[in-house]
């Protein structure tokens, strides 16, 4: 066995989801995830050299880390050599990954007001993860570290902004880096990726580099998302607020659980279920259309930042499986000479640009976790 074996976590509030490579060969050996943490009846699967499918109590992250820990013991994938972890947020300081120590430690636990769906669960995984084995973050903001001052900023007074990291900051920079590493040298240096998924975000790259993002200051802004209003007019939470619709302390939970897809809809947050009822139900189909419409605006924003555009990537569990919505997003973009062709757009192939498109349009598979696994090999291991 190898001493360069390599565990992920990504940890969501309810979630905890992981992988395990080695890293010597970069061989993925295992796969899967814990849902419904915080419950009695949880669930645990997972694939690759050992399988798993059942339910389980998981009272909360620390149950289900120790259940993982004891499962990997018995996995024969040999000893863990290193864990890294996503972090979605790592404010104005962590922009690169790190050895997770105590002092980073308790600098995330002082940001957590940045991004307290998030935070929380990953300060838990960190927490609880086994103290004899390094330890690595990876944060989710580090891609659009550069990104041009005019993109960052906020349009609020300079005392509420300047060093109080209050700005925006970009999110799903790890399957961003993973699609423009893959691209390398295959793509023009104008590039738009769209992360399509529960949550999603696009971002305008240029030459490797972010240069603008939809995601800002948290991952509720932007696109509308299964259960995240997406940009939203300041003046409606105030309103709320101010008319007793919504508590103060129930705020944040509602925008992330209760709005997008799920709110409009009233069926479900997943697409795939809107897509399943979309003939028979006019809210689902309304759902639908609002996500496409808004996903299809940013673009046009996007093109916009970059000057042109020379290749479109859709990823994400929407943007890789979903041909409607990636159709229903390109159309009336006919004026960028942006066409794709219906039948390789249907089979979801790699390409799903027509011939005729000066716009390359891709599906890609991401992959956050290998990327994770790369950082924290390269960070503890010689």
């Amino acid at each position: 066995m190898t001493d360069r074996i390599v565990l992920t976590l990504n940890s969501g509030s309810s979630s905890l989801k992981f992988s395990v490579y080695d890293m010597g060969p970069e061989k993925l050996l295992l796969r899967g995830k814990l849902e419904r943490i915080g419950s009695n009846q949880g669930h645990f699967e997972a694939a690759g050299a050992k399988e798993a499918d059942q339910s389980v109590p998981l009272p909360d992250h620390r149950a289900a880390l120790d259940l993982l820990w004891k499962w990997l013991d018995s996995s024969r994938v040999g000893a863990i050599a290193a864990v890294g972890h996503r972090i979605v947020q790592g404010g104005p300081l962590h922009i690169l990954p790190e050895i997770v120590t105590p002092p980073l430690l308790d600098e995330l636990r002082a940001i957590t007001p940045l991004d307290p769906p998030h935070l929380p669960a990953a300060l838990l995984a960190l927490e609880a993860a086994r103290k004899d084995i390094p330890q690595v973050a990876c944060f989710d903001t580090a891609f659009h570290r550069d990104l041009p001052s005019v993109a960052q900023r906020l349009p609020l007074p300079r005392a509420l902004t300047e060093g109080t990291g209050l700005r925006r900051y970009g999110f799903h920079g790890l399957s961003y880096e993973y699609i423009t590493a893959e691209l390398a040298g295959a793509a023009g240096g104008k590039l738009i990726i769209a992360h399509l998924g529960n949550g999603a975000s696009m971002a305008a790259v240029r030459d490797g580099k972010s240069v603008d993002t939809t995601m800002g200051f948290t991952p509720a802004g932007g696109l509308v998302m299964g259960s995240r209003p997406g940009d939203l007019d300041p003046g409606v939470p105030a309103y709320l607020l101010r008319e007793g619709k919504v508590s103060l302390e129930n705020l944040t939970g509602f925008i992330f659980q209760e709005c997008g897809l799920k709110g409009v809809s009233g069926v479900s947050s997943d697409l795939r279920d809107l897509l399943a009822a979309r003939e028979k139900d006019a809210r689902a189909q309304e759902a639908l259309d609002l996500f496409c419409y808004q996903a299809r605006k940013t673009l046009g924003s996007l093109v916009a930042a970059l000057d042109g555009v020379e290749t479109l990537v859709f990823t994400g569990g929407i943007g890789e499986n979903a041909p409607w919505v990636r159709a229903a997003i390109c159309e009336g973009m006919h004026h960028l000479s942006l066409r794709l062709d219906a039948s390789r757009n249907g089979q979801n192939e790699k390409i799903i640009s027509s011939p005729a498109s000066r716009v390359i349009v891709r599906v890609m598979k991401t992959n956050e976790e290998i990327v994770i696994a790369r950082h924290t090999a390269r960070l503890v291991f010689p």
